[in-house]
């Protein structure tokens, strides 16, 4: 009998869908062409398909009509669906993307239903940054704290401050000793799923499982409860560090299952807030991490639609190079970014600062074309999708948008690595020298980046006094910075 269907897509996996109130059946669709989309890391893949499997049987548990389709594209799968069932109505939850929005939304007969995964709605934020004269995420942060009740005694924040940044930037521990991090149990549908992409052939990158990644409501939840008790406490002053061996660090792990809609924003912030309240877990730490959640993932989301018809067409630096394919293979004596690189194609993963700091710095400091950038990390990681990619990759770290969000470039020499890590102590290239064969590559293209980008920086004025220093410069090495660095850009740590 004619009814509503809830068209549900991969990165909408949560019971809270608004599209399944009231739906009789629900369809899932497992589209080939979305799986060759892009050169895909092989463990994002695997755990959409998973969790897309898992979803379906909690469905099924509760009783509701769900069918899960394989076809060659979204549409024909939607039309595979018509075609047996003839539903009256398909509703489907706004797509996260514009050009999602754009294509499914001119479907006949499908509803788009306000996407209701995220706490702030767009045109909302629009209203509140119409007027500002400069976009700041921590005017946005504090009124999301004041608006959604967290952190706050009464009309004031806990513990009498908005932010404890000064004490969330240490280096790393002498003896670090992270705790192990929820690792999920594959099953069957694990078993499946690798058979398939086996089969198909897929372009993919990167190594293949097991599975580290939860793919289901269940699994989300452990972790999530993981986290809070075992990292949280020491997240807060070390998550801009990064140590050799140490693929974690205290970090959450838990950016892929909200992107996948299996944990909510509202309930992970939630939770470290108990932590703080009932347990005693360090206010620092409970405000770092809620700073990531309600903070900057919710200003990434509206940022991507406050801007969404200009990252396309964003390249404010005129950069042109190729990715440096040192992302693509690893293959350096730089034990930093081998050991970043490394880690990615292991896991489909990598803390911020190791995205920001050595993969983002490289991309901006070599002048990689801001395009390029945006489809490595778009597919190379397993939380990557355009929405939070286009204004982390052009907004912040390569300053394609011109400083639409930051004003100033994320661009830093070696010494930033030496500071923040423990890598630099063991690696062939010293982080403090800017020629020759033992200067650090960051260090030289550093000094090259400024130079050959020195007019459109003068803009910033929070870039007067590091540009000052390239007058400080004798010019032979100059010179020969310059000489080095166009030899990195061609051939990466040649």
């Amino acid at each position: 009998m004619p009814g509503t269907t809830a068209w549900v897509l991969g990165d909408q996996l949560s019971a809270d869908n608004a599209a399944l109130d009231g739906a009789d059946r629900v369809l899932l669709v497992q589209s080939a062409a979305a799986l060759r989309a892009r050169r895909f890391h092989r463990q994002k893949l695997h755990l959409i398909l998973v969790a897309m499997r898992h979803f379906a049987d909690d469905l099924r548990a509760r009783g509701q009509q769900v069918e899960l389709i394989r076809a060659d594209d979204l549409e024909s799968g939607l039309a595979q669906h018509r075609r047996r069932h003839r539903p009256a109505r398909v509703r489907l939850l706004a797509p996260k993307t514009a050009s999602g929005r754009a294509r499914l939304g001119s479907l006949p007969g499908v509803e788009l239903v306000p996407c209701n995964l995220f706490l702030t709605d767009p045109a909302e934020f629009a209203r509140w940054a119409a007027g500002r004269r400069r976009l700041v995420m921590e005017d946005f942060y504090r009124r999301q704290r004041r608006r959604l009740g967290l952190l706050m005694d009464g009309g004031d924040p806990a513990g009498g401050r908005w932010n404890f940044d000064r004490e969330n930037r240490k280096p790393p521990p002498a003896r670090a000793r992270p705790p192990r991090p929820y690792r999920p149990r594959e099953g069957g549908h694990d078993e499946a799923v690798r058979g398939e992409l086996d089969a198909a052939r897929l372009p993919t990158w990167g190594d293949d499982g097991p599975r580290l990644w939860p793919a289901s409501r269940d699994e989300a939840e452990r972790a999530l409860a993981r986290f809070t008790e075992r990292a949280l406490p020491n997240f807060g002053p070390y998550q801009d560090a990064m140590l050799g061996g140490e693929r974690t660090m205290w970090h959450s792990l838990l950016s892929s299952s909200l992107n996948l809609g299996l944990l909510s924003p509202l309930e992970c912030a939630q939770a470290a807030e108990i932590a703080y309240r009932e347990r005693g877990a360090p206010l620092a730490s409970v405000e770092g991490f809620i700073r990531q959640i309600i903070g900057w993932r919710e200003y990434i989301w509206c940022m991507y639609w406050h801007l969404n018809d200009l990252w396309p067409a964003m390249n404010a630096l005129g950069a042109r190079a190729p990715l440096p394919a040192v992302l693509e293979h690893g293959e350096t004596e730089m034990r930093c970014l081998a050991a970043a690189v490394g880690g990615v194609r292991e896991t489909a993963y990598a803390h911020h600062i190791e995205r920001l700091m050595l993969f983002g710095n490289l991309v901006l400091l070599c002048g990689t074309e801001p395009q390029k950038a945006l489809d490595w990390f778009h597919r190379a990681f397993i939380d990557g999708y355009e929405w939070v990619m286009a204004p982390n990759v052009l907004g912040m770290a390569t300053w394609a948008d011109g400083g639409r969000m930051m004003t100033k470039p994320y661009a830093a020499s070696g010494r930033y690595v030496e500071r923040m890590s423990d890598h630099c102590a063991q690696c062939a290239y010293s982080p403090g020298v800017r020629i020759g064969d033992r200067a650090c590559p960051y260090t030289t293209l550093y000094w090259d980046f400024l130079a050959r980008n020195r007019a459109q920086l003068e803009r910033s004025r929070r870039m007067t006094m590091v540009l000052r220093n390239l007058e400080r410069l004798d010019p032979d090495e100059a010179a020969e910075i310059s000489h080095r660095a166009r030899a990195l850009r061609e051939h990466f740590d040649a």
